[in-house]
């Protein structure tokens, strides 16, 4: 009787090996990412796929000066999660609808970005309670989750607290009348109340 199994070549091995190394390879880096807190894989909430998200992912710096007030700067709102950009746009398209314009001021910010500002704000206010009534730590900020958005000028901003709230935006604190996050839970359960700041009081 004749053996019909295939028999292995050293190209085959070859092959098997490379691959089984580029698994290995692959694996270190996630690891390594993920134990330095810059890789974290989180459920997409709109498609439910598994992603590496967004928490590590920078957003612009700065941006052009803002056409409307000169005092703040316009970022491009790159690096927001999908379902929030969707949701910006919409609401700028409303406004637009409305004659009103708007800047984004600061938008999207990764971990480092949000570590800099906190640390900015420490030495700003004297001490990290202080601190976080303005800029919150990287694990708490919507910034860094690409959920939330800073509107400028203020005339703006007053507009998307009176008429975001129907499409997801919401004001939440009551010292930041230019911070709203989005969430697709306001669109039927309306705006929470404000917090007095982002510490909560």
């Amino acid at each position: 009787m004749v053996n019909s199994e295939p028999v292995p070549t050293s190209g085959n091995r070859r092959t098997a090996i490379g691959v089984l190394l580029a698994l290995a390879l692959a694996m270190a880096v996630v690891l390594t990412l993920g134990a330095a807190d810059t890789l974290k894989l989180v459920n997409d909430p709109m498609t439910g796929r598994p992603v590496a998200l967004i928490e590590g992912i920078p957003g612009p710096e700065t941006g052009p000066v803002c056409p409307l007030d000169e005092r703040y700067v316009n970022e491009a709102p790159e690096g927001l999660r999908a379902d929030v950009l969707t949701a910006w746009n919409e609401l700028v398209a409303k406004a637009g609808s409305q004659g009103v314009e708007m800047c984004v001021n600061d938008g999207k910010r990764s971990v480092a970005q949000q570590e800099r500002e906190f640390a900015a704000a420490v030495e700003a206010h004297g001490t990290e309670e202080l601190a976080a009534r303005y800029v919150l730590p990287p694990d708490e900020s919507m910034h860094v989750k690409g959920t939330a958005v800073d509107v400028q000028p203020l005339a703006s901003a007053a507009w998307v607290e009176e008429n975001g709230g129907a499409l997801g935006w919401c004001r939440r604190y009551e010292n930041e009348p230019w911070h709203f996050e989005f969430d697709q839970s306001y669109l039927t359960a309306g705006c929470p109340a404000l917090l007095p700041s982002a510490t909560g009081y």
